[in-house]
């Protein structure tokens, strides 16, 4: 059973009488990349949460298309800040594989390989923290991608890096996308939205304004806070 569609209805998450998020009522399925767009604050990285399962709801409901113990093992996440560990970048990258009960050797072999695909084999045997801003993004995506999940959810990974960083990783993520992988992504950056988006999802106040296909959303924004937003102007 595959883990699409995700369903939301009604989810909600309020913390210390402060609403972070919804409710939201949405449903993702089918092939592409949906980008999470919406000025700073407005609870991007709480919806991703949310859809993840990482945020605990107050109300409201989350489903996959399967029960939840199979989904979380097929689903992964990217940080904004790659969390990685105090090890090698082998070691990162053999890890989660560990985890599902692969092989040690048969770990290692698919960690060398996701190491050159990302173009981080110069450094498989060297600790982690070595590794540029760049390249520790590219090892916290081959770690999640590794595990060949069928959802990646991604929390504006390319917010501290440079172009040519920057490029890099969509090459990886629009790979992955090829691959079947479904992608939900936020970002700050209106061009990589437009680059890499399918379909457009407007934050606003922890609230989904709008919900469409990037080409419609950027030609023809429906609502005046979406419109106001992509003119560059302070959204409140």
């Amino acid at each position: 059973m595959g883990l699409l569609p995700l369903v939301a209805e009604g989810a909600m998450v309020r913390r210390r009488g402060k609403h972070l998020i919804g409710p939201v009522d949405l449903k993702l399925e089918g092939a592409g990349v949906t980008m999470v767009v919406g000025p700073n604050g407005s609870g991007k990285t709480s919806l991703l949460s949310v859809l993840h399962g990482t945020l605990r709801l107050s109300g409201g409901d989350v489903r996959w298309a399967c029960p939840l113990d199979e989904a979380r093992k097929k689903q992964g996440f990217v940080f904004q800040t790659p969390k990685l560990l105090r090890r090698s970048v082998r070691d990162n990258l053999t890890y989660p594989l560990i985890l599902l009960g692969v092989a040690k050797s048969e770990a290692r072999e698919k960690a060398a390989e996701w190491a050159e695909r990302v173009g981080i084999e110069h450094a498989f045997m060297q600790p982690a923290r070595i590794l540029s801003g760049g390249e520790r993004q590219k090892l916290a995506l081959a770690r999640a991608l590794i595990r060949e999940p069928e959802v990646l959810f991604l929390d504006e990974p390319c917010s501290s890096l440079d172009g040519r960083a920057t490029r890099e990783i969509e090459e990886i993520l629009i790979s992955a996308s090829n691959a079947g992988t479904r992608i939900m992504m936020s970002t700050h950056n209106m061009g990589q939205a437009k680059r890499l988006g399918d379909e457009v999802i407007f934050v606003l106040d922890g609230k989904l304004l709008e919900f469409r296909a990037a080409g419609a959303f950027f030609e023809a924004p429906e609502t005046a806070q979406a419109r106001a937003f992509l003119r560059g102007d302070i959204v409140e």
